[in-house]
């Protein structure tokens, strides 16, 4: 079942994030979508869960009401489905484009001269440049959406401040081919450990948010999050055979 609310207090993409991650530790709720510029929060309950309870759990700065209440599994079943399925490939559409064009750009720099480690080295290299753009974008709020799966993140929340920085100085290091060897090691340990907490995330069934693209977009964590972090491991992995 499916609640819309009104949510106040929200001013920025932090404090989006902190409502999120606040009604998603309630117990029962397994979805939240919170909409910034319409004030609203769409909470997905697997049992009814009071709005008292849900107003508990906010900051004391936000205030939650009820708006409207529907029913998931009101329509037919295939109907529904046909539904979410577009959603979701609507949400993760900014993620398939631009790692098109990230690939389709390595790919133009070398068609004349082809280089298989050259194609892979510009590729990461734009990949992490990219990625940390978005992500310096709302560098307050980034952290919060992070450490929600990344198992480092939770424990030493500096980290989660300083990993865009740390990805657009491995973006840089790959472009200007600057001590790649090194580049590629810290590549797989920061990769791997994220993966690590995506994979658990997809295991458990968690409906949380990607924070791959930063706040700016709202990205569903899905299998794409963990595709995406394998293609850059193998890619370092075998730059590193080679």
């Amino acid at each position: 079942m499916t609640h819309t609310y009104n949510i106040t207090g929200m001013t920025c993409g932090s404090c989006k994030a902190s409502v999120e991650k606040s009604l998603e530790s309630i117990d029962n709720v397994t979805n939240v979508e919170v909409n910034l510029e319409k004030g609203e929060a769409e909470v997905t309950m697997s049992s009814h869960v009071a709005t008292e309870t849900l107003k508990s759990a906010l900051l004391e700065k936000y205030t939650l009401s009820a708006k409207q209440e529907r029913n998931v599994f009101s329509s037919s079943t295939m109907a529904t489905e046909t539904v979410e399925e577009k959603s979701k490939l609507q949400q993760l559409k900014p993620l398939l484009l631009i790692i098109f064009y990230i690939a389709t750009s390595s790919v133009l720099l070398h068609y004349k001269d082809w280089s298989w480690s050259a194609f892979m080295l510009d590729f990461m290299g734009l990949f992490y440049i990219v990625f940390s753009f978005f992500k310096m974008l709302d560098l307050k709020g980034f952290p919060e959406s992070f450490k929600m799966y990344d198992p480092l993140a939770k424990k030493v929340p500096a980290y989660g401040w300083i990993y865009p920085f740390i990805e657009t100085a491995l973006g840089l290091m790959f472009l200007m081919r600057f001590k790649v060897e090194i580049a590629l090691i810290v590549t797989l340990v920061v990769l791997g450990i994220t993966t690590v907490g995506v994979t658990k995330t997809l295991l458990d069934k968690k409906s949380i948010r990607c924070a791959c693209l930063g706040t700016a977009l709202k990205l569903p964590m899905t299998e794409a999050t963990f595709i995406e972090n394998a293609i850059m491991i193998v890619m370092a992995v075998l730059m590193l055979i080679n």
